[in-house]
């Protein structure tokens, strides 16, 4: 059975709660205090994409309003699986303002709070118009000075989070995904069942 047909299973459906999303900056504070993590600025949403204008217009609505001004720069990708990836990374006022970016292995601060909020209205706007069930998860990246890399995970048909930590292709650091669980349970609803733990490799923000 493929990831996303597992992802996507027959479990007794959770009504989601995406106001959980902004625990996000509080457990953002836990990383970087307990395990020396902080936020890259980056993150995304997948969704099923559904055929028709009404769909399109939705979807060009959001991307477009996430681009006004200074907001996040916004990227739309496809993965393999057919699965659409709204990907908002630091728009160019935040990254001026963080000197261009990191150098020499720097970590820099990064507006999670308003890439949480950005995160939300692509999820509540797609929910308000009907397509709650085509949304699968969304994604926010966090790195370390050592170089490691960790994605926060929201599952919007569980209503839970769970980290995922990739080293390389097809491996991951399950020791570094136990110590942020360990780490920010008090800040987030973690998934309890490890089996939904789902790798995903390559994902867009990460």
């Amino acid at each position: 059975m493929s990831f996303w047909r597992t992802l996507l299973g027959r479990s007794e459906p959770v009504k989601p709660d995406l106001d959980a999303l902004f625990g996000l900056p509080s457990a953002a504070l836990t990383l970087r205090a307990g395990v020396g993590l902080t936020p890259t600025g980056s993150g995304s949403v997948a969704f099923r994409a559904a055929e028709g204008a009404a769909f399109a217009d939705v979807e060009r609505d959001v991307t477009a309003l996430l681009n006004a001004g200074e907001g996040p720069s916004v990227e739309q990708t496809t993965d393999d699986y057919g699965y659409t990836w709204l990907v908002l990374r630091p728009g160019a006022a935040e990254a001026a303002a963080d000197g261009g970016g990191p150098s020499g292995g720097e970590l820099v601060d990064t507006d999670i709070t308003g890439l949480v909020t950005d995160l939300h209205a692509v999820n509540s706007t797609l929910e308000v118009n009907g397509y709650g069930p085509s949304l699968l998860c969304s994604l926010v990246g966090f790195t370390d000075s050592r170089g490691r890399s960790v994605g926060l995970v929201y599952l919007y048909k569980r209503g839970t989070f769970y980290p995922f930590a990739p080293q390389g292709t097809q491996r991951r650091d399950n020791a570094l995904e136990l110590q942020v669980e360990a780490a920010v349970g008090d800040d987030l609803p973690m998934e309890k069942d490890r089996s939904r733990w789902f790798p995903v490799y390559g994902a867009p923000g990460l």
